[in-house]
């Protein structure tokens, strides 16, 4: 064998054959190259093909046969191939023939090597196909397998579905039975209430009754909320019946507690001293509100029980009833005891002690009512309509006892008195502070007040017009200055200030402080809009009552005592109406009929139809009253009177003072007036001389006017200015006063000095003595105030 392998070594190489195919193969591996992704392909199969193992049905030896054989085949043909090469080629015939001898050796060569693969990969692709016979038929048996899975997991659940569907509807039948049974559970205690509500042994107190009431309220609720069912009208009235019933019982209950406790406290009370005598406060506070306490403690389940179930109709009326019967019992213990208590009060005290009395022992009786209250009814307390027949009876009889005092009552301090203490003592200290405890008593305190306002406001017009308007007035009211006189002989001025400022109100005109003392008494007692039109009404009549007594006072003493009476007067009114926060004008309508006169005479000239509808001046238009509205406004009329007042005096003042200067002026004015507009030539030349020529302007005129001034000045004024001081205590009014007085005086005495220094010459008028600078006037006059 290894001598056959080493022939065949020997002899492949010198294949001619073999050689000249590599040479083909080479030119056509040259001719047609592959690219390197193809040989990497082939290379890449090649390394497959060679690690693949052998199939196990094909046995090591086997193959190596097979090689062997086609090691010994082709060496077989390499010796015939090499024989034939070296055969000598004669002609073209024996070429033609060696070269297809040739071509079949290759072909021969070549086809065995790949009829070999072909042949192994035919095995390979039967062994393939078996396996894939197999798998297909085991994925067969699986589609079988699962067909018949789905068929078992369908019915599964079909079973299953089947199942559910049941114990939903089971589940739903239960429901319904459940649902049918609670609906005729509402319908089958009507049984059972009945028979326990008409049983001899039910009453309120039994421990079974509130839970058998609420039963039936939630049957009837349910049997009115359901009124499609059968027979629902019929037993919604059974139901009621009972219902109406259980509230009767409930009702006769509560009365029969309460008439016990009342009779309780009534056999205490007059064991302890007698119907007719007193009932002191201990015994009303430990049997009138004790022994109820007592008794609310046992009614207090029923009421409460009413009290939560208020929002029905049946459960309100019961529960008003209950509150009516409380009141009723309430109201027959304590009546008598009230109005003794009020009767005491109103014969042993004077109006306004009574009424603070009074409103304090209801206030007491309310409150500690309202307590007791609250022990029966909790949540119904806060309604204070529910204690109304209770309080209200009470506070009747403390108005019907008020009520005729008030209506006789003439002192207006009083009457402000009782608006303090109803308004301020009572409804603000206390009824507010004290909140729902005391709301039922407002009502009352309410009706007294505004029947004390109602009182006051009529007296208060009363007084206007009789103690002001209308005041009468005595020789002592208009003894001026001698009035005010006292007052200042003092040895210091500090003394007569204080003095002054002592005896300042009682030195006042008697409708003045009349008018003061009133406005300030009414202004925190009345409401703004009334205070307003008595304000306006009190000012305007004040005022032209001081008018009035300024008149009387100028014939009686003098023009300035007079002016001067009126300023001060005035100005004290001004001062103190300033501090009322109003408006002191009211304005006034009137019905103005005037234009109906001229209408009549129109129709009774047949000018006109009151017939005629048609026309915008119809009946009812024309004869129509006209609406006139006016507004007073008293203190711009104050402002006004006193204003002109001050200029009445500082005139008179000034005319007094200065009037030969003031004559002198006008004169010098008249003059120079006639010489520029007259045209008679006569007169022209009588007036045409020098001022100083003309015999009221002569220098002794001249010496002689500012002598009387000067005079006036050092003697009248002074005077002037002590009346100022007498009638005025303020320096700074009498500054203001004498202000313009000073400025017309200086103002006179320079229009002269002017005139001097026009028309006369400077020796003229150093020949004056009795000349001053104005600077030294100014001095002078200011060292007076």
């Amino acid at each position: 064998m290894a001598t056959t392998k080493a022939a065949g070594t020997a002899v492949v190489p010198k294949s001619e054959a073999i050689s000249k195919g590599y040479n083909f193969a080479s030119t056509w591996e040259q001719n047609a190259p592959l690219t390197e992704q193809q040989q990497a392909a082939i290379q890449s199969l090649s390394h497959a093909v060679a690690e693949r193992p052998f199939p196990a049905n094909l046995s090591q030896d086997h193959a190596l046969g097979h090689h062997n054989g086609f090691s010994n085949s082709a060496k077989q043909n390499a010796m015939e191939d090499g024989g034939a090469i070296e055969t000598v080629l004669v002609n073209t015939n024996q070429f033609y023939k060696w070269f297809m001898d040739l071509e079949a050796a290759m072909k021969s060569e070549t086809e065995e090597k790949y009829q070999h693969y072909v042949n192994n990969l035919t095995e390979q692709i039967q062994t393939c196909d078996g396996i894939l016979h197999q798998v297909d038929e085991t994925l067969e048996f699986f589609s079988s397998l699962q067909l018949q899975h789905q068929a078992v997991a369908t019915k599964t659940k079909t079973l299953h579905d089947a199942c559910d569907r049941l114990l939903i509807e089971k589940q739903k039948l239960i429901e319904f039975a459940e649902s049918l049974h609670s609906k005729l559970s509402y319908f089958d205690e009507l049984e059972n209430v009945a028979t326990s509500f008409y049983s001899p042994s039910m009453n309120v107190a039994n421990s079974n009754f509130l839970p058998l009431l609420k039963r039936l309220d939630e049957c009837i609720t349910y049997v009115e909320s359901n009124p499609q069912y059968a027979e629902c009208n019929v037993y919604l009235v059974k139901f009621r019946q009972l219902q109406s019933r259980a509230l009767g019982m409930i009702r006769s209950h509560v009365l029969s507690v309460l008439k016990s406790t009342s009779s309780q406290v009534q056999a205490s009370i007059r064991s302890s001293g007698g119907s007719n005598a007193v009932v002191s406060e201990g015994v009303e506070a430990s049997v009138t509100y004790v022994r109820f306490k007592a008794a609310a403690n046992e009614l207090k389940p029923v009421l409460e029980e009413i009290e939560s179930r208020t929002p029905r109709k049946e459960y309100v009326q019961i529960l008003e009833e209950c509150h009516k019967l409380y009141c009723e019992q309430r109201l027959s213990l304590i009546r008598s005891i009230v109005q003794q208590r009020i009767s005491e009060f109103s014969k042993k005290e004077a109006l306004p002690s009574l009424t603070r009395s009074g409103c304090a022992y209801l206030m007491q009786v309310c409150q500690l009512e309202h307590q007791l209250f609250k022990h029966f009814f909790p949540s119904s307390s806060e309604d204070i309509s529910s204690l109304a027949p209770l309080t209200d009876p009470l506070c009747t009889y403390l108005y019907d006892t008020l009520r005729p005092k008030l209506i006789h009552e003439k002192n207006l301090d009083v009457l402000c008195e009782l608006v303090d203490i109803l308004k301020v003592e009572v409804l603000e200290e206390q009824v507010s502070r004290r909140g729902e405890s005391l709301a039922g008593l407002r009502p009352t305190l309410d009706r007294v007040l505004a029947d004390v306002h109602e009182r006051l406001t009529f007296r208060a017009r009363t007084y206007i017009r009789d103690e002001i308007a209308n005041y009468f007035l005595v020789d002592e009211d208009l003894d001026y200055p001698r009035k005010l006189e006292p007052s200042a002989e003092t040895n210091s001025e500090a003394e007569a200030a204080l003095l002054a400022d002592q005896n300042a109100i009682k030195m006042w005109y008697p409708p003045l402080e009349k008018t003061v003392s009133c406005l300030s008494k009414l202004y925190n007692s009345l409401e703004p809009a009334v205070f307003t039109g008595l304000a306006q009404e009190a000012v305007e009549v004040c005022s032209l009552s001081i008018q009035k007594a300024s008149k009387l006072v100028i014939k009686r003493s003098s023009l300035m005592d007079g002016q001067l009476f009126l300023i001060k007067h005035l100005l004290i009114l001004r001062e103190q109406i300033a501090p009322f926060d109003i408006e002191f004008s009211v304005t006034h309508k009137e019905l103005d009929f005037s234009h109906l006169l001229e209408q009549l005479r129109r129709i009774l000239r047949g000018q006109a139809s009151i017939f005629d509808w048609s026309r915008s001046t119809s009946l009812a238009r024309t004869l129509s009253p006209r609406v006139l509205e006016s507004q007073v406004d008293a203190k711009k009329e104050l402002e006004k009177s006193l204003k002109s007042t001050c200029e009445e005096f500082i005139m008179s003042v000034t005319k007094q003072i200065v009037e030969p200067l003031l004559s002198f002026v006008t004169k010098v004015t008249a003059v120079k007036v006639a010489l520029s507009g007259s045209q008679n030539q006569k007169t022209e030349s009588a007036i045409a001389k020098p001022l100083k020529d003309q015999a009221f302007a002569s220098m002794e005129k001249i010496a002689e006017i500012l002598q009387k001034v000067n005079a006036a000045i050092d003697q009248d004024l002074p005077r002037v200015l002590e009346k100022m001081r007498l009638y005025l205590q303020n320096p700074s009014t009498r500054a203001i006063l004498f202000k313009p007085i000073k400025t017309n005086i200086i103002e006179a005495y320079s229009q002269v000095l002017s005139l001097l220094k026009k028309e006369y010459s400077p020796e003229d008028t150093q020949n004056i003595l009795n000349m001053i600078s104005l600077e030294d006037l100014e001095v002078k006059l200011d060292s007076l105030l």
